[in-house]
């Protein structure tokens, strides 16, 4: 018995597109089939140094990075033809053509690869001394959540922010998960890894920069607290926020202003809000 094509509503269609959407992005070939995907346990992580990094972006940027020093590229045929790339193409490292299954056996069904997978070196920390001339940076104390710490990344390279700052302690070290939430950006904002913060603060008023820590109840708002040329922004820990010693070594404490019923917000999305209104700060002043 034929389908009749007249009978599909709109409603079909929207869905239809959707679902040739997720397979498009997955290349998954048991989502094309109409099978769910079997959950697989993520194999064991590697033990050479090396990274793994996943998903179409990620891999792209990492491609593209000449710092990137890349061991070996895993991907699918729909994932090749996607990151431009031609099969049999020469690159300096192998290039394995596999199923998506074969990555789910080494980062577990659960992480979003879309049928891409890099091994490869980590990107090494600068020192503070490495910052030059940016305007507009920020600071992380002891955040360590790798999905925050990625999300952030991706609004500071958005945002234009030169560089991040976090302590060599207490703070997520690169990985695929870190890497997926940064969708690319990792390989875009230099990584500043120092060993005590109040001091990197201290070092960073002695260059002329404002340090601003975010916190909920801070005495000001932060569009009025701009006063330099030179921004730092200073974000805590959810739940702990700011530690004492970098409250006291900060030049401003500062809130977003929140009108509504929740006071506060998870700490990517205060940076990202912060970055915005830093920027416009910034560029407002230098005109």
């Amino acid at each position: 018995m034929k389908s009749d094509d007249k009978s599909r509503t709109p409603k079909d269609s929207h869905y239809a597109r959707l679902r040739r959407a997720h397979r498009d992005t997955t290349g998954d070939a048991s989502a094309q089939s109409g099978r769910p995907r079997p959950r697989v346990i993520a194999g064991d992580l590697p033990t050479d140094g090396l990274v793994r990094l996943y998903g179409l972006h990620t891999v792209r940027a990492a491609l593209d990075n000449p710092a990137r020093r890349i061991k070996r590229l895993m991907v699918t045929r729909n994932a090749l033809a996607r990151l431009e790339l031609e099969e049999g193409a020469k690159l300096p490292f192998p290039v394995e053509m596999v199923e998506p299954r074969d990555i789910d056996r080494i980062v577990g069904s659960e992480a979003v690869h879309q049928g891409a997978l890099l091994e490869a070196h980590p990107l090494k920390p600068k020192p503070l001394s490495a910052l030059g001339d940016a305007q507009l940076v920020l600071v992380l104390d002891q955040v360590t959540d790798p999905h925050n710490v990625g999300a952030i990344m991706r609004s500071a390279v958005a945002f234009g922010a030169g560089a991040l700052i976090t302590t060599s302690r207490h703070s997520p070290a690169e990985s695929g998960v870190l890497a997926k939430s940064a969708s690319g950006a990792l390989e875009h904002i230099d990584h500043i890894e120092v060993r005590n913060l109040a001091d990197a603060l201290g070092q960073l008023h002695d260059i002329g920069f404002q340090t601003i820590g975010l916190d909920s109840e801070g005495p000001a708002e932060l569009e009025k607290t701009f006063a330099a040329e030179r921004i730092a922004l200073v974000l805590g820990a959810e739940g702990k926020g700011l530690r004492q010693k970098t409250r006291d070594t900060v030049t401003a404490l500062a809130r977003l202003d929140m009108p509504g019923a929740i006071r506060s917000l998870n700490v990517s999305n205060a940076a990202a809000i912060a970055l915005y209104a830093a920027g416009r700060h910034l560029t407002t002043s230098s005109k």
